[in-house]
């Protein structure tokens, strides 16, 4: 039987009530943007400057910077500066500048000659760096197109996973079963699809490690892992075992074990509050 809950009638125009509604990130949350306060960024010694937060969103461009190192580009060293985004730190000035949506990742490359570029969205990110160091990218063709459709699948899926399925899942206030139902079905379709994706694949595109396996596995891959909100029996991860394969294979990578701990600084044990040189890594992977 469905969970009966009391009557909700839209106003004509939805006003921002700005007291406590019980949600995790309610003192945060506003329904405007740009910068809250005057904080510049620090700027470390490399020409790539990352400003991040080890979330799924943020491991996916540490991840492809330390694939970039580990198969021996030149100019992808990198600093890693914490955003902690329950203090805020996105509505600095010198934040918004870099990304106007005040959402982490953001990424400045000094390398550019006059004016530093700014580049925000992580799927953007990864673009970005595979086309500057022509890397992770087929050049050309099919496997291209595939790499770029993939890419965006993430973008757009991935929301029904985080800010769909995780917050009234683990987040809400209150659980809602209506609103956890149609976002765990949606959820176990994505899941479904990648699943069927990696029956016939070793990695997203064929035997081709690409852009879209850095994206799709700090969500999915976390999420074949058990890693997310707690909801692995619920969602029965173990059940797709061509995604649950994919998903250890890539989390035995150095590279993606290094990336996974960037700017994570909950993680007392081995997580690095900031990154600026392989060193740092030093008695943690």
């Amino acid at each position: 039987m469905a969970q009966k809950l009391s009557e909700y009638i839209p106003p004509r125009v939805w006003t921002w009530d700005e007291g406590d509604d019980g949600n995790k990130f309610a003192n945060i949350n506003r329904p405007t943007a740009g910068s809250r306060e005057e904080k510049e960024l620090p700027v470390g010694q490399h020409p790539l400057q990352l400003y991040s937060l080890g979330t799924p969103n943020g491991v996916k461009v540490t991840i492809m910077l330390e694939e970039l190192l580990a198969a021996g580009h030149k100019g992808t060293e990198y600093d890693a500066w914490l955003i902690n985004i329950m203090d805020g730190d996105q509505f600095g000035t010198g934040f918004v500048a870099a990304n106007p949506n005040s959402k982490i990742p953001a990424l400045m490359d000094h390398s550019v000659k006059g004016h530093p570029q700014r580049v925000f969205e992580s799927g953007s990110i990864l673009f970005y760096l595979a086309e500057k160091f022509d890397a992770f990218l087929p050049k050309s063709g099919a496997a291209r197109a595939e790499t770029m459709s993939w890419l965006m699948w993430q973008m757009g899926s991935a929301p029904y996973l985080g800010g769909g399925f995780g917050h009234f899942y683990a987040y809400a206030p209150f659980k809602i079963e209506y609103a956890i139902n149609r976002f765990a079905m949606e959820v176990k379709r994505e899941l479904d699809v990648l699943d069927k994706q990696l029956e016939k694949n070793e990695f997203m595109i064929g035997d081709e490690l690409t852009i879209a396996d850095f994206a799709i596995y700090p969500w999915y891959g976390g999420m074949a892992r058990g890693l997310l909100y707690e909801a692995k029996e619920f969602l029965d991860v173990e059940s797709y075992k061509h995604l649950r394969r994919w998903a250890k294979q890539l989390s035995e990578r150095p590279a993606f074990q290094r990336g996974q701990l960037v700017n994570r600084p909950w993680d007392e044990e081995k997580g690095l509050k900031e990154r600026h040189s392989a060193a740092d890594f030093e008695g943690k992977v």
